[in-house]
């Protein structure tokens, strides 16, 4: 029986222990929108490098389970994958805040797990895209969820049952002011837990004004994959549709995108700042987990694609993730692969909350112990979105295309589509850095990747390596594709 398979027993076992939520140990997690780690999105945030990473561990291969943000959100929610908690795309009919959701998983989500533990639970900002209501979800104790997507400026809260506009006040603003209140009035002895949603540096890119004149002279990193065409034989379908490259005059938007995004996150930086000072304040900051991720990367200009995520590349899949708390040694780098959806077990165990048996991810190897780089397959899922409805008519394209993200100031090159489906392992061991990817389309496309000696993922090596190689991670996928629970941290 393979080691992880038992490890995940026991730790099931030893997890559901006397006393839930009696360990005393408060968490808060903040969640950014949209934020690369192979752009260099971290590099202007210092206050949030000097106060999380160097004060505790860094991941440097974490992944999103899916590289689009309601399914991501409802995953960093669950500890569960997409097929699992059956959010598979940002629209309602997707599954994002459906039914499904609504009904069958928030009640059973980390904040109702912990809620029901005796902990406050307190929420601000970006929840579901789909979330437009005045409910308050399952297992907050406070609850100042966003309207909609990602927004700066003009956002509509629902504030414990009541929906408030906002229309000059800057959103990571109002949510700092929001969670510094919540802080201050925590009461002692009661644990907590703190998730706090920001929408930078997600699309439209509005810094607030005090950060607007920012790095003038910054522009968006040319990887050695930007801007480059793809032949049919290197990448799917989507990413080979004319044109094959992007029109010299978007190297200036792509540079001013890169700029605003970079401005966008200083008010985040800020918020973190403020959030630890006022731990620091009240004497709870040594018995705190502090967590700073986000939902997904995200490209820019790379193999001509404009500015999105959906693609199963580093720079949509991997994430930022930081780790500060009790225990955890400042300055720690670890490089074993972990998921966002390792994030909810991470805190159940902390919590002394029992793990349920549904649980997808593991916990993080918080702990600096064990330096030797720990085996996983993590399985990246995403279902492709399009309808004859959301194709642009200034684009060369037709409705029955059923493209997405058409835009003119990309040449058209559009970032989805209906069949721009796929299923991924990515692969990481000592000796052993990989992903593979099967697409559903009409080609049934397969791309790989040795992402040890090719980062920027330019030489497809799929149809290269032994058929027994690819028949192994094919097999893998089946079984990761519809894993549950233990059975999704086998070595397949």
């Amino acid at each position: 029986m393979p080691y992880s398979f038992v490890a995940l027993c026991l730790l099931l076992v030893v997890s559901g222990r006397a006393d839930p939520g009696k360990s005393g140990y408060n968490f808060v997690l903040i969640l950014a929108d949209d934020q690369d780690i192979m752009l260099h999105g971290m590099t202007p945030m210092a206050k949030t490098l000097e106060q999380i990473a160097n004060e505790g561990i860094t991941f440097v291969n974490a992944f999103t389970t899916s590289p689009i943000c309601c399914p991501s959100r409802s995953s960093i929610l669950t500890g569960q994958y997409a097929h699992n908690h059956k959010t598979y795309n940002n629209s309602l009919s997707g599954g994002c805040y459906g039914s499904f959701w609504k009904k069958k998983i928030e009640p059973q989500a980390l904040p109702a797990l912990l809620y029901n533990a005796g902990y406050e639970t307190f929420f601000a900002g970006k929840y579901l895209n789909e979330y437009y209501s005045e409910a308050v979800p399952s297992g907050w104790s406070q609850w100042f969820g966003l309207h909609g997507n990602s927004r700066y400026y003009n956002f509509t809260v629902t504030e414990n049952g009541k929906a408030v506009h906002y229309s000059d006040e800057y959103f990571t603003d109002y949510l700092n002011s929001k969670s510094i209140e919540f802080l201050q009035k925590v009461t002692e002895g009661k644990p907590f837990f703190a998730m706090i949603a920001p929408p930078a540096p997600h699309a439209p890119f509005t810094p607030a004004h005090r950060h607007d004149k920012l790095f003038p002279n910054v522009k968006a990193v040319r990887t050695p994959n930007f801007n480059i065409s793809s032949s049919p034989l290197q990448k799917h379908w989507l990413l080979t549709m004319e044109p094959s490259t992007l029109p010299a005059e978007f190297s200036d938007e792509i540079d001013s995108i890169h700029r605003k995004r970079w401005q966008t996150l200083m008010a985040v930086d800020d918020m973190v700042k403020n959030i630890v000072t006022a731990l620091e304040g009240k004497k709870m900051l040594e018995k705190t987990f502090i967590f700073y991720t986000s939902d997904n990367g995200f490209h820019l200009g790379q193999f001509s694609q404009a500015y999105d995520k959906r693609q199963p590349y580093e720079t949509d899949i991997r994430v930022p993730l930081l780790v500060r708390g009790p225990s955890i040694r400042p300055k720690t780098v670890h490089e074993s692969a972990v998921a966002l959806i390792d994030i909810v077990p991470t805190i159940l165990q902390l919590a002394n909350v029992e793990l349920p048996f549904s649980m997808d991810g593991r916990p993080l190897p918080l702990s600096n112990d064990r330096a030797d780089v720990i085996e996983r397959q993590i399985l990246v899922e995403y279902w492709g979105e399009g309808t004859t409805d959301t194709y642009n008519p200034l684009c060369p394209w037709s409705a029955e295309d059923r493209l997405q993200l058409c835009t003119l100031d990309a040449a058209c090159h559009c970032q989805d589509a209906w069949n721009n489906t796929f299923n991924c392992v990515r692969h990481l061991a000592r000796d052993m850095n990989f992903v593979y990817c099967e697409f559903k389309d009409d080609q049934n496309f397969v791309e790989a990747y040795d992402i040890a000696t090719d980062l920027y993922q330019m030489d497809n090596i799929a149809y290269d390596i032994l058929p027994s190689v690819r028949a192994k991670y094919s097999l893998a996928l089946q079984n990761l594709s519809a894993c549950v629970g233990p059975t999704c941290n086998l070595i397949y």
